[in-house]
C-alpha cells in the first residue's frame, strides 16, 4: 500500500517553493544558526558553569532578612562608591548568595566586582565568571556590540523559525514518516532521514526556542518602533512601560536602606512568593530604589519585581506577574528560551533539544553537500570549511575554559575562541574532509578531559568544594567518550563503500 503525505492538496509547485526557501535560508544563515544552537545548548546551563567555575563559594541555601541586612552592610563597607548593588539569593539551582557591584559610569577608578557571601552574611572571596560569561556572551550577542550583536542573533532566530516552518512545508510526508530511518544505506538519505526525524521530534521545542530567541534579540527595534509609534520617539517612555514605578532622584548622601523591612513588608504583600534577587540603586543616596524579584511557584515568568524607596515605603510593581497581557508575555521569554523554570532536568533536556537543533543544522548543510556530489558538481573546500565550522567548537570551548580557568580573566578568551575557529578554518582547506572530521572529534574529546584534568588540578579534591563539580565533571568526561566514539564511527564510514 502507497503512503499518502498528510498533506495530499499541497501543489507540487508549492512545494518546490518551500523546498527552494529552505535550502536558500539554511545556506544564507548556516553558520550563525549553528554557533547560536551550539552556544545556546552549552548557555543552558550558566549557572552551573559559574559554581564549577568558582567551587569553593560558600553554598547556602536559606537566607533571613537579617543575613541579607548583614550582607548589604559588608558590602557597603567594602564599596562606597557603590552605584548599583545586585544581590542573588539562594535558589535550588543556584545555592549561592552573590554580590555584586557596580561604579558609576564615570567612575573610572572602580570596576564591578563580585563577591560571595557565607550562610551568615559574611562577604568570602571575590568571584571570578570569566568563561561562564563568555559562553554565555557568545549566544547571546557573539560578543559584538550590545545592540548589534542582539539584532544579528535575534534576525538568526528569524531565519531559524522561517528554516523550520519552510522545512515542514516542503515535506508533506515528514509526519508520516516520522519514524522511518534508514541508517546504513546511502550517506545522503541517512542524513536526510536524521535531519528530518530530529527536526520533525523536537518541533515543540525549536519553534518555541526561534520564537523567543528571535523576540529576545530583537528586543531594541521593538522598543524603539513602539516609543516612535507611542511615545514621539522618547525610548525611555518605552522602556518605563516594562520597569514600572520609581522614588524621586534624590542624591543627598542618605544611610544604608531598610532591607530587613522592605522584606518583611514583601512577605505580607506575597506570603507564597520567594524573593530571588535584590537591586539597589544608588543605595547611599535619598533617592535610592529598591527592587525585589519574588517568583511564584507555578507561574512562568522572571518572577515579580517589587519596588520600594529606603525607607521601605512599597512604590508598586513591574507588571511581569500582575501587570498588561503583553507584560506577562514579556517575562516569560527568558525562562522559555532558556529552560530555567524546571530544574536541572528540564535543563538537560533543553541542553540535548538545543544540540539537536545544532545536529539539524549540521546535516542540512551535509545534505546539500552530498547532493551537489551526486549530481556530479562536488563543493570539495566547502565540505571541508563546513566539517571545520561543525567539529571545531568543543576543541575551541575547551581552550577557552582551560585558560579562563587557568589565568581567571576573560581579556584572552574571545581571541583564543575566534583564533581557534579561524585556524581550523585554514588548516580545513589542506586536509581531507574524512581525516578533518574524526581529527577534529580526536582533538575535541581530549579537550574536554584537558578541561577536567585542569580543573581539578587547580581544586583537588576537598571537603569544602561545590558537589556540582562532580556533576560538571562527569558530564565532560561523558561528552569526551561521546566524541571518542562519533570519531570512529566516522573512521569506519568512510571504509565503507556505501557511504
Amino acid at each position: 500500500m502507497s503512503r499518502k503525505p498528510i498533506w495530499p492538496k499541497i501543489p507540487a509547485a508549492f512545494v518546490r517553493a518551500m523546498l527552494a526557501g529552505h535550502s536558500a535560508l539554511g545556506l544564507a544563515f548556516a553558520a550563525l544558526i549553528y554557533i547560536v544552537c551550539f552556544s545556546g545548548a552549552v548557555a543552558v546551563f550558566t549557572t552551573e558553569f559559574r559554581r564549577w567555575e568558582n567551587p569553593t563559594s560558600p553554598v547556602v541555601h536559606d537566607v533571613t532578612p537579617d543575613v541579607i541586612e548583614r550582607t548589604l552592610t559588608q558590602t557597603l563597607a567594602k564599596a562606597p562608591w557603590a552605584h548599583h548593588v545586585f544581590i542573588t539569593l539562594p535558589t535550588d539551582d543556584a545555592p549561592l548568595i552573590r554580590v555584586m557591584v557596580q561604579p558609576d559610569h564615570e567612575d573610572k577608578a572602580h570596576k564591578d566586582i563580585t563577591w560571595v557571601a557565607d550562610a551568615q552574611g559574611n562577604l568570602k572571596q571575590e568571584t571570578v565568571d570569566a568563561w561562564s560569561n563568555f559562553q554565555a556572551f557568545l549566544h547571546v550577542r557573539l560578543h559584538l556590540p550590545d545592540a548589534w550583536g542582539g539584532f544579528v542573533v535575534g534576525l538568526t532566530g528569524v531565519a531559524l523559525l522561517s528554516s523550520l516552518i519552510s522545512g515542514i512545508l516542503s515535506h508533506p510526508r515528514v509526519f508520516k514518516d516520522a519514524f522511518s530511518l534508514r541508517l546504513g544505506t546511502n550517506k545522503r538519505l541517512q542524513e536526510a532521514d536524521l535531519h528530518n526525524r530530529i527536526g520533525v521530534w523536537g518541533l515543540p521545542f525549536h519553534i518555541i526556542v526561534s520564537l523567543t530567541g528571535a523576540f529576545l534579540g530583537l528586543t531594541t527595534i521593538v522598543v524603539g518602533v513602539l516609543a516612535l509609534a507611542v511615545f514621539k520617539g522618547d525610548v525611555n517612555k518605552a522602556y518605563a512601560l516594562f520597569t514600572g514605578p520609581h522614588p524621586i532622584d534624590d542624591p543627598r548622601p542618605a544611610p544604608q536602606p531598610d532591607i530587613k523591612n522592605i522584606l518583611f513588608d514583601l512577605k505580607s504583600r506575597e506570603p507564597h512568593a520567594v524573593p530571588t534577587y535584590i537591586m539597589i540603586e544608588h543605595p547611599g543616596e535619598e533617592g535610592a530604589a529598591i527592587a525585589v524579584s519574588a517568583e511564584t511557584r507555578g507561574k512562568l515568568s522572571r518572577g515579580e519585581m517589587h519596588v520600594y524607596d529606603r525607607k521601605a515605603k512599597y512604590l508598586g510593581n513591574w507588571g511581569w506577574e500582575k501587570g498588561t497581557t503583553g507584560q506577562k508575555i514579556y517575562s516569560t521569554l527568558s525562562p522559555l528560551h532558556f529552560g530555567w523554570f524546571g530544574g536541572w532536568p528540564l535543563k538537560v533536556i533543553y541542553g540535548v533539544l538545543g544540540m539537536g537543533l545544532a545536529a539539524v543544522t549540521s546535516s542540512g548543510i551535509a545534505i546539500w553537500l552530498a547532493r551537489r556530489r551526486d549530481k556530479g558538481r562536488p563543493a570539495p573546500t566547502w565540505e571541508r570549511l563546513w566539517t571545520a565550522t561543525v567539529w571545531s567548537q568543543p576543541l575551541a570551548y575547551s581552550l577557552t575554559a582551560i585558560c579562563a580557568l587557568i589565568t581567571r580573566s576573560d581579556n584572552v578568551l574571545l581571541p583564543v575562541w575566534g583564533g581557534a575557529s579561524l585556524t581550523i578554518l585554514v588548516l580545513a582547506l589542506f586536509t581531507p574532509v574524512r581525516i578533518l572530521s574524526a581529527g577534529l572529534r580526536v582533538a575535541g574529546s581530549l579537550g574536554l578531559m584537558a578541561v577536567v584534568a585542569t580543573h581539578a588540578a587547580l581544586w583537588p579534591p576537598m571537603a569544602n568544594i561545590d558537589p556540582i563539580v562532580w556533576y560538571m565533571h562527569a558530564v565532560l568526561i561523558g561528552l569526551a567518550i561521546i566524541l571518542l566514539w562519533s570519531a570512529r564511527a566516522s573512521v569506519l564510514a568512510a571504509r565503507n563503500p556505501q557511504s
